[in-house]
């Protein structure tokens, strides 16, 4: 029962979200009808390109081959940033020397625009699956390191030196006494992190492989495809929103399991 009271508190604000974009959706066309029909679209415009209409299974076959490409470039990165972050939260939480070294490198990268970086990436890593991933690892990495970083260093004191009183090492002590206690920032900066590969993965598609939803979307701007690009918009963020719901709904129910309020009905 906790953990469904957990989940439901957690889904609860997130589809009056859902639903509160589709009201600010309607009332943006209504309040500037100077965008015209031909260019914003509305929902069911949506709806009819991608079901309804006679061109649908087309349509939605061609943004659904994108949108697949999108998703694993997104997925590659993720992975790939949350566990660099991980990594390096543990490394400069037990070696300070490490984080005096390396930190004010990664907040420098941080401060420059990741567009202004991309044509050093695209050298570097070339225009295929590796650039795109290293694009959208950055954007997950840097948010994903500092929010680690702040949960392990919140570990309560008093259990850290019960584990080096009794002979362990200080990654035993993180191991069992940090990392645990971290779960709850750790599951916060997948969810922040989930939406941030996404974007990291669309502007590599952009400015790099020229595949995906994020060539897919510029290409459809230059070639007047409007019904097209606010299908492939729609459809991003409804799969941004979900994998951050289940995201969040894995998170509560590791949390309820092992969390501080863990047994608590």
């Amino acid at each position: 029962m906790n953990a469904l009271r957990r989940i439901g508190k957690f889904l609860l604000p997130l589809v009056i979200s859902v639903i509160l974009m589709g009201v600010i959706w309607y009332v943006f066309l209504k309040a500037f009808p100077q965008v015209g029909p031909r260019v914003g679209k509305t929902p069911v415009d949506v709806w009819r390109y991608l079901v309804t209409g006679p061109s649908a299974g087309t349509a939605r076959q061609a943004v659904l081959a994108d949108l697949r490409i999108t998703l694993h470039d997104a997925a590659l990165g993720f992975t790939v940033g949350m566990l660099v972050a991980l990594v390096l939260a543990a490394l400069f939480v037990t070696m300070p020397a490490v984080e005096r070294s390396f930190m004010p490198v990664a907040l420098l990268l941080r401060s420059v625009p990741l567009v202004a970086l991309t044509p050093i990436i695209v050298l570097i890593c070339g225009r295929g699956q590796v650039g795109v991933t290293t694009m959208a690892a950055i954007v997950v990495l840097f948010p994903a390191l500092v929010m680690i970083m702040t949960g392990l260093r919140g570990a309560p004191k008093q259990a850290m030196e019960l584990v080096t009183v009794y002979g362990g090492s200080r990654w035993a002590a993180l191991r069992m006494v940090a990392v645990p206690a971290a779960l709850p920032t750790v599951f916060a900066a997948a969810r922040v992190s989930v939406p941030g590969a996404l974007i990291g993965a669309l502007l590599g598609e952009w400015l790099g492989s020229g595949k995906g939803l994020g060539s897919s979307l510029i290409r459809a701007i230059a070639s007047f495809q409007y019904n097209k690009l606010w299908a492939s918009i729609v459809l991003v963020t409804l799969v941004s929103v979900v994998l951050y719901a289940i995201v969040g709904v894995f998170e509560n129910l590791v949390l309820a399991r092992f969390g501080p309020d863990a047994g608590r009905s």
